[in-house]
């Protein structure tokens, strides 16, 4: 490893640090990432004809051009899903459009609640994908807990919920998609072989939060709350079904034009966007600006976006020298032929670097065999689909639903890490156990 990479990963690990530290250091973590982001880009500039050594003269300096635009479209592609996504379910529930689910989670009791919060969410993620899911939830949330000590418990349990029902789902999460398509997983394989780890994964640590809520809710907490939007109901239904019936769309509008994901948000938003216009056309302007998308896109969390934009973008200079490739060489080679070891601390480390590119290194490392463990539906690849789905859960950043959450409810990284990390990889390990039983018992 050259002297410029090792440069790179400490300024890589000093930025992660610091965003781990902000509730210390006091500076926003988007400030931290953008700065981490652009350091680690500047010193592979520094020489970058040592890390392209195929490529001559001023050539080099044209191909780093290019690939910073190859990584910069990855993110925006994520970016742009993220606040289509975010626009969507906020127009939805602008507009009354989460009150049946409100409704149907709505008890007084906590406990109650955090079990039907973890169902739902669980079993959402897998339709829709983690990510929207997380929105949705915490946007009921908001309706049903008014304590935000107890909210950020409630939080904590989507973040975990959504990861572990995207593991078992082909369409639930951006890594296991990206194995659904590479053909290396197949829809039977992990329905039936991960859906019970994942839900371990689940059930554990909602088991273990709910010993921290006790008793009921205020009679007046979670009552429902008068209606405001100037929308009849069956505008409202048709905003609805157009919000959550177009998310659930765009899976199925990329497998039939192949077009990214992004994609077929922006479809769902402009024909959204537009029925709203065309209900606001006959309501009183005053009462209804509120309510605008044009308004509703203003008050999207700019600086969680800026702060998946650096992570992204750094983990992407981590990707370009080598270092995950490495990191990957160097666990197989430590670890050989025990898979169990080796996708159990890619899970861990999917919590600290983006599982995509994590999970794209092994696909790219480890080759499709006709028969054991790299077989399709093999021990590795199953394995691999769930500890880069679950395992992303262990830290706040870890996930694009953990990412979304932190910026909704303003979660702090080092109360994460405290009280839910621990959590989190108890449910983790009790996941892979139960899938180790079922390997030995059913599968083997």
């Amino acid at each position: 490893m050259s002297t410029l990479t090792i440069c790179i990963v400490v300024a890589f690990v000093a930025g992660y640090l610091c965003i781990a530290l902000e509730s210390l250091t006091k500076v926003n973590k988007a400030a931290i990432a953008l700065l981490m982001c652009v350091v680690c880009w500047t010193l592979l500039m520094l020489d970058p004809a040592g890390f392209y050594p195929e490529i001559a003269g001023e050539g080099v300096v044209h191909h780093i051009a290019e690939v910073i635009e190859h990584h910069l479209g990855d993110a925006a592609g994520t970016l742009f899903f993220l606040m289509g996504a975010m626009t969507i379910v906020e127009i939805v529930d602008s507009n009354g459009g989460f009150n049946f689910v409100r409704d149907t989670l709505k008890t007084r009791s906590k406990r109650k609640l955090m079990w039907r919060v973890a169902f739902m969410t669980f079993f959402l993620s897998a339709i829709l994908d983690n990510l929207t899911t997380s929105i949705v939830m915490i946007m009921v949330l908001r309706k049903l807990v008014q304590s935000r000590e107890d909210r950020l418990i409630y939080a904590a349990l989507v973040i975990i919920s959504a990861n572990s029902g995207g593991a078992f789902s082909p369409i639930g999460d951006v890594t296991t998609i990206m194995l659904w398509i590479k053909g290396v997983i197949t829809t039977q394989g992990v329905l039936t072989e991960i859906f019970i780890p994942s839900l371990v994964s689940m059930l554990v640590p909602a088991a273990i939060l709910s010993l921290s809520l006790n008793g009921k809710f205020d009679k007046e907490q979670n009552l429902p709350k008068a209606e405001v939007s100037q929308f009849t109901k069956v505008q409202r239904d048709i905003i609805f079904w157009l919000g959550v019936g177009g998310l659930i769309f765009v899976p199925i509008f990329k497998t039939l034009t192949h077009l990214p994901p992004f994609m077929g948000i922006l479809l769902v938003l402009g024909v959204l966007w537009t029925t709203t216009e065309i209900f606001h056309y006959n309501t009183a302007e005053d009462d209804t600006m509120a309510k605008r998308v044009s308004d509703i896109m203003s008050r999207i969390d700019l600086s969680t976006i800026m702060f998946f934009l650096g992570i992204l973008m750094a983990v992407g200079v981590l990707q370009e020298v080598g270092v995950l490739t490495a990191l990957g060489e160097g666990l197989n080679e430590a670890f050989s032929g025990n898979y169990y070891l080796v996708n159990g601390i890619i899970g861990v480390l999917s919590s600290i670097v983006d599982n995509v590119p994590l999970v794209a290194g092994c696909m790219g490392m480890y080759p499709v065999a006709a028969e054991g463990a790299m077989a399709i539906d093999g021990i590795f690849w199953q394995l691999l689909a769930y500890c880069a789905g679950v395992g992303g859960s262990m830290l706040i950043i870890g996930s694009a639903a953990g990412v979304v959450v932190m910026g909704l409810e303003k979660i702090t990284f080092g109360w994460y890490m405290k009280k839910i990390t621990w959590i989190v990889f108890v449910g983790y390990l009790a996941g892979m156990l139960i899938y180790w039983v079922e390997r030995m018992l059913f599968f083997n």
